[in-house]
């Protein structure tokens, strides 16, 4: 029997951060109230392989405002434990019916979207548990995982493999599953840029991003970004301090197990 696959982009949300509070509230445009999350979700609705967008929402009064975004946006939402952010996205999953799961971050407005369409399409045809878009500027990258394999990891997985690193259980035991990584284009492979906003600085170059591309948003593709940032290195090296940090940690994997 055929089933039918429904793909639902599950968006982990939380206030509290170490550097930048409130990272997927932060405005990209000040004047026109445009925030981070807002420009993620219009990018990722406005994709056709995404059938629903839910946010998984960190208990917490400081996390209300992200209530107050989803039913302003019609929007689904659940609430969970903070740390555990692996449960937030199945209960997503569960609440929206999904069979496969689409993950971003929160504090990334600028999602590789023309990668998706393919990328759905290899998924399904391949029969794999997930496909993982690693190697692409930071921040940029996607994870497509079925609820099932998500599943899996938060029963058998320890404390760590339920935070924010939500594939790291099946990173570290890439043999239990079948997974498939793929790669941007060369172009778009780079260590030296970031696009996730974890740090004032991030938030400089996000904003100088959007401003100089307001009229293609939410759709910008990345390779007009890639090719301003180079045109603008002061824009570069604002946050060049962070990358190398980042992609040491962003993309965990574990031996063959």
């Amino acid at each position: 029997m055929n089933v039918t696959r429904r793909l639902v982009a599950v968006i982990a949300c939380r206030s509290q951060g170490s550097r930048l509070y409130g990272k997927p509230v932060q405005n990209l445009d000040v004047s026109k109230g445009v925030r981070i999350l807002d420009n993620i979700v219009d990018c990722l609705s406005s994709l056709p392989q995404i059938d629903e967008i839910v946010l998984g929402i960190a208990e917490g009064d400081e996390n209300s405002v992200y209530r107050r975004f989803a039913e302003e946006r019609g929007l689904r939402f659940v609430i969970g434990d903070e740390v555990d952010v692996l449960g937030r996205l199945v209960a997503g999953g569960r609440l929206a019916g999904a069979t496969d799961i689409f993950r971003v971050t929160s504090e990334s407005p600028f999602p590789f979207f023309e990668a998706v369409p393919a990328a759905w399409t290899t998924y399904l045809n391949s029969g794999v548990d997930a496909l993982f878009l690693d190697d692409i500027v930071d921040g940029c990258g996607f994870e497509i995982i079925s609820l099932a394999a998500l599943e899996t990891s938060h029963r058998e997985g320890e404390e760590r493999h339920r935070s924010e690193l939500c594939t790291l259980y099946m990173r570290e035991n890439n043999k239990r599953f079948q997974i498939l990584r793929i790669s941007g284009p060369p172009e778009l492979n780079r260590k030296d840029l970031r696009l996730t906003v974890d740090n004032p600085e991030d938030l400089v170059v996000a904003r100088a991003v959007y401003q100089a591309f307001v009229q293609q948003a939410p759709r910008i593709p990345l390779g007009h970004v890639v090719r301003f940032l180079d045109a603008n290195p002061s824009l570069i090296a604002l946050t060049a301090p962070f990358a190398e940090v980042g992609y040491k940690t962003m993309y965990v994997w574990g031996k063959q197990q």
